[in-house]
């Protein structure tokens, strides 16, 4: 028999679940607005330190932004049309590479037969590298799309630039300026800033470094496979082995087993150097969330978001993590979660700085 005092509790559990529910389908029923703020807010935070660095040095703040803007542009749209150079110049070469992938198929072919085991399914290949570049353009954005959304992206970033500044403020004056709660909010948000900036610069080493061994190697497309190793890097665990797939494949096809075996020993050596010192060396505080949490949210916010919810869903639920940690009612969460200590430790840094 259920006791009267505990059914308030209950109902409440139940309208936050349903309103948990209602939540994630509004939100994957309306994923292309939610991946335009989402994405904004990351460019938002990974541009504004230099914007106040440029305001540091006395320009405005319409032409610190407008500044920040335009390089951030010009650097979007060059990798934009280094993509499109590299897939235009794959295409191209696809009736190359299927040649390629016939000699190697055949190869094993010879090398499976020497072995005794039987070869049959291999003898006609079902591969084909033309049909498969026809599926993954299919499944991709048109042009016009992909200047849309970059263009709403780019606009909503402008405009949250300029009225970043302007937001403590506000916040200040409708919590109180000595709000315990606040302050830790505050610096909750700079410790998800610096991640952002942190991850970025160990991506943009990682994935030049890779795509300059692939040229130096002569891999077809090695900035392609350079810039998806600096977006790819993003996603925890799987992102830089999904990145090395197709240069390992192509390392394959022009080298045979030596090439992909390079490739994969620079990988290694890229992951032992970028991934260890480098990042930490550019991090003050190493930012560690429970395996099966990262993995979950990769989950979650792949399904509900799409590809920009798989790059950035670490982010995404740093962010919510914190909109946790920020309130007595829901701080519970983040303990079941087992990812309190990370912002405790923020605090107890926060609390040396000062003494210091």
């Amino acid at each position: 028999m259920i006791e009267t005092k505990n059914i308030p509790k209950t109902y409440a559990t139940v309208v936050l679940l349903a309103f948990i529910i209602v939540l994630v389908i509004g939100i994957q029923m309306t994923s292309y607005i939610v991946n335009i703020l989402i994405l904004s807010l990351i460019m938002t935070m990974l541009t504004y330190p230099c914007v106040r660095w440029i305001k540091e040095k006395g320009f405005p703040d319409i032409a610190a932004v407008s500044i920040i803007t335009g390089i951030a542009i010009l650097i979007v749209v060059g990798m934009i049309l280094l993509i499109i150079t590299s897939l235009q110049q794959l295409i191209i070469d696809l009736p190359l590479y299927q040649v390629e992938l016939q000699e190697r198929l055949a190869d094993i072919i010879i090398i499976l037969d020497k072995i005794g085991i039987d070869q049959t399914a291999l003898t006609h290949p079902t591969l084909n590298l033309q049909s498969a570049a026809l599926v993954i353009s299919s499944s991709m954005f048109s042009i016009g799309e992909a200047i849309m959304y970059l263009f709403f992206i780019g606009v909503t970033t402008f405009f949250a630039l300029l009225e970043a500044p302007k937001i403590p403020g506000r916040i200040r004056s409708v919590f109180g300026g000595e709000s315990e709660s606040l302050k830790q909010f505050g610096r909750m948000s700079r410790f998800t800033i610096d991640f952002v900036v942190v991850r970025t610069q160990a991506n943009a080493i990682h994935g030049s470094l890779f795509g300059a061994f692939l040229l130096v190697m002569g891999v077809h497309s090695a900035i392609l496979w350079g810039i998806m190793t600096f977006i790819l890097g993003y996603i925890p665990y799987i992102g830089l082995i999904i990145a090395a797939l197709p240069a390992l494949f192509f390392a394959w096809l022009q080298f045979g087993t030596w090439g992909a075996i390079a490739v994969v020993v620079a990988v290694i050596l890229l992951n032992i150097i970028v991934e260890n010192p480098v990042y930490a060396h550019l991090a003050a505080k190493k930012f560690e969330m429970p395996a099966l949490i990262v993995i979950l949210s990769l989950i979650f916010w792949s399904w509900t978001l799409g590809i920009a919810g798989l790059v950035f869903a670490v982010p995404i639920t740093l962010l919510l993590l914190i909109v946790f940690q920020s309130s007595d009612e829901t701080r519970w969460i983040n303990t079941l979660l087992g990812v309190d200590r990370i912002f405790e430790e923020i605090a107890e840094g926060s609390s040396e700085e000062k003494k210091n």
